[in-house]
């Protein structure tokens, strides 16, 4: 469950990175910007932060999960930093693949 908290985290960031111009322009090529899918984006962000909130919740209860979902942003937002760095093409597919394996490894806990 932990690792689809990662995943949740790890696609939230990304999303909201996607919704800024600079990274977008990066991954997209010049020129392009989120337009009106910026709201999108921003919500998305959003959604894969609080399931992974939920996820770390559910996994350690109230008293350690906000700890665990600290340190699982803490992974997260380092992923997604090393990929819009040094691979941002590559940033949308694989937050895209994040989303999916973090839906087989919550399928996976239960």
């Amino acid at each position: 469950m932990v690792v689809a908290a990662w995943c949740t985290a790890f696609s939230g960031f990304t999303a909201l990175g996607l919704a800024m111009d600079r990274h977008h322009e990066d991954s997209y090529g010049r020129g392009s910007s989120p337009g009106p899918r910026r709201p999108w984006l921003r919500s998305a962000g959003v959604l894969g932060l609080l399931l992974s909130l939920a996820g770390c919740l559910a996994i350690k209860g109230p008293a350690q999960g906000w700890v665990l979902w600290l340190g699982v942003l803490t992974a997260g937002a380092l992923g997604v930093v090393g990929v819009l760095s040094y691979a941002p093409r590559h940033a949308a597919p694989l937050g895209g693949l994040a989303v999916a394996l973090a839906g087989l490894a919550a399928a996976m806990a239960f």
